[in-house]
């Protein structure tokens, strides 16, 4: 029985696994991370034994925006700035005990009427510090790894009548 079981969650890894990992933010119980620690051990000896295909997930889950704001370049300048340049900068925090494929950024900016006014998404490669890609690069077949938190900085260009802002991950 114990063998059927093993076999079982072999086959279905991919989709077993991350169903099953618990959050490193604190939110879970430390008898379920301490419970998939152990259940990773016994994965990873059945991957040297038998071989498996282990590739990191999307999952919309995993991510946690922890805090997005959105200012001047230059706040001297204020109004004067025609082109009302602005830094994004978005924490963004992996909280799944596996490694989570990186999704896209939305930004999705809006009037004093909360009507969208512009959407701008931006891949991988264009918001993941270029400093964190050199040190990860094989980040897009082996994600983002475990309660990783990263902080990130983009240059966006505001409409006038822009007056808010949303920041979503999606999976194209």
């Amino acid at each position: 029985m114990l063998l059927l079981l093993a076999f079982g969650e072999h086959l279905s890894r991919n989709s077993f696994l991350p169903a099953l990992a618990p959050r490193v933010d604190g939110t879970s119980n430390s008898y379920l991370v301490n419970s998939f620690s152990v259940l990773q051990r016994i994965d990873a000896k059945l991957c040297r034994v038998l071989g498996c295909l282990d590739r990191a997930v999307s999952d919309f889950a995993a991510w946690k925006i922890t805090s997005a704001t959105l200012s001047p370049e230059n706040v001297q300048e204020g109004l004067k700035n025609v082109t009302n340049q602005s830094m994004l900068q978005v924490e963004i925090q992996n909280r799944l005990a596996i490694a989570v494929l990186p999704p896209n950024l939305e930004i999705t900016l809006t009037d004093a009427e909360e009507s969208e006014i512009k959407s701008l998404q931006f891949t991988p490669q264009e918001w993941l510090p270029k400093t964190w890609q050199e040190t990860h690069p094989d980040f897009l077949k082996e994600g983002v790894p475990s309660g990783e938190v990263l902080q990130i900085e983009l240059p966006i260009s505001l409409p006038a009548n822009a007056a808010g802002y949303r920041v979503r991950v999606l999976y194209p």
